[in-house]
């Protein structure tokens, strides 16, 4: 009963009849102590339903639930580690090791999709968290989330195996379970992908499918030409699918005091941001944006705005998740920005971008801390802006070592293949970039085959 005690300090009831999913996972998420990179409400960091909008529309899924698949995508895009199994691809066996495992640990737990029926309850389809194990009965906690209609109980093991070896009508595939664990360093520090705009589709195809075909057919024979085959075919709504990860905050009364917590994430973000900037591969990205064909050929990457501009869109986005109303575009505008720095601990000092948004008669403060970088940003856009964040550089750099290593092979010059390879590999990159690339490169690969009806076949992690 280890997983019992985190679990119960996070026992929510379902605020929609279809939210079992939501639910269970925030439950889930919240008992791991998992960032959700933004405040709920005031200044307290916590997932809620709301919040869990990245793979699926939520009026969507209040009005038809989520499938286990996208449950899966969905714990993915929050930054945990999930294993996901169906009953045709596991055992009861394996089933109930899993649960004894995640039984006796507080870092690991269990969410099960069954069928109610089996219960003899009413309803279908649910999700609900695991909540212990009892050795000598075989039997499992069920927590169930939806408590307006059952309280937690005990359930055979055999019978809740037998519930989650049922057929989902709608896609012909069996329910199953997925293990949830927290990722040794948090993930999405400066950057993240994003499914909420029309655009991703494509996007996903053109960097997944379209690029390693033009790096095939073009004759490419440099590191700078083979950055230019993946820029110059870029979306030009690419902006709205590699999003900046702001921390946004209320302003305070003196706006110069930052909590532990914040500068801890500062600080995270910011040795994060060097790790990039000493890599190989930023090099060459800066030597590509300086140069006579990026200027010729316009490349932009919609991070080439100035620090306010780009802090004003943040700041209204901020408004909606502070007010909970994600995703609602309902009026907020920021009417005004500043950039300043202030001293933090021990005289460190911090970039604080002010705004105040407005939605109709009301009005609010809102404050952006930015990670600061002694490198200079240099693109043709722009050249020669200190220490400014987000940058052109960082984003390309960032998506050239998420895209997975076999978009290089098709080039025809072997050696070449050889030096890029060398350059966007993950082996030798240090441990927080490494983390922060290889959770990038899972989203887009989820991403890439959500587009194609896929995700729910594809459980591996």
């Amino acid at each position: 009963m280890e997983g019992f005690f985190k679990l119960i300090s996070y026992f929510q009831t379902q605020s929609e009849p279809a939210y079992c999913g939501l639910a269970s996972l925030s439950m889930v998420l919240n008992a791991l102590s998992i960032d959700p990179g933004r405040t709920w409400k005031g200044p307290w960091r916590w997932f809620d339903e709301s919040m869990l909008d990245c793979c699926e529309p939520l009026e969507k899924v209040k009005s038809k639930g989520i499938s286990f698949g996208k449950l899966t995508c969905l714990a993915q895009c929050a930054g945990a580690n999930v294993q996901a199994f169906r009953t045709s691809e596991s055992s009861i066996k394996e089933f109930r090791n899993y649960v004894k495992t995640c039984s006796v640990s507080d870092e690991c737990h269990v969410i099960s999709s069954y069928h109610r029926g089996i219960f003899k309850q009413t309803g279908s389809g649910h999700f609900s968290p695991i909540g212990g194990y009892h050795g000598g009965k075989d039997m499992a906690l069920v927590l169930d989330v939806a408590r307006f209609k059952y309280p937690p109980h005990w359930i055979p093991l055999s019978l809740l195996w037998e519930a989650m070896d049922t057929v989902v009508e709608a896609s012909d595939e069996h329910r199953g379970y997925m293990l949830i664990s927290r990722q040794q360093h948090e993930p999405a520090l400066l950057y993240t992908l994003s499914c909420k705009h029309e655009s991703w589709a494509s996007i996903a195809k053109y960097l997944m499918e379209d690029v390693p075909l033009l790096l095939k057919s073009e004759n490419v024979q440099d590191i700078e030409g083979a950055i230019s085959v993946v820029c110059m075919s870029l979306p030009s709504n690419f902006r709205d699918f590699i999003k900046w990860v702001a921390e946004v905050r209320r302003h305070e009364d003196d706006g110069q005091s930052l909590s532990q917590e914040e500068m801890r994430r500062l600080v995270l973000k910011e040795e994060l941001l060097k790790q990039v900037q000493e890599t190989g591969l930023y090099k060459q990205v800066t030597i590509f944006l300086s140069s006579a064909l990026c200027s010729r050929k316009g490349v932009m990457f919609g991070h080439e705005h100035s620090l306010s501009d780009v802090a004003a869109a943040v700041c209204c986005e901020g408004a909606e998740l502070l007010n909970g109303q994600p995703g609602s575009f309902g009026g907020f505008c920021c009417e005004k920005t500043s950039v300043k720095q202030i001293r933090g601990d021990g005289g460190k000092p911090v970039t604080l971008v002010s705004g105040t948004v407005k939605d109709g008669a009301s009005q609010q403060g809102l404050q952006i801390l930015v990670p600061m970088t002694q490198k200079k940003f240099n693109c043709c856009s722009d050249p020669s802006c200190p220490g400014r964040h987000p940058a052109g550089n960082d984003v390309l750099t960032i998506l050239l070592l998420a895209l997975p290593v076999q978009t290089w092979s098709g080039i025809k010059d072997e050696m070449l293949v050889e030096d890029l390879t060398r350059l966007v590999s993950t082996e030798h990159l240090p441990a927080l970039l490494k983390e922060e690339v290889l959770h990038l490169r899972r989203q887009l690969i989820l991403l890439e085959r959500f587009q194609d009806n896929e995700v729910d076949q594809w459980m591996a992690v």
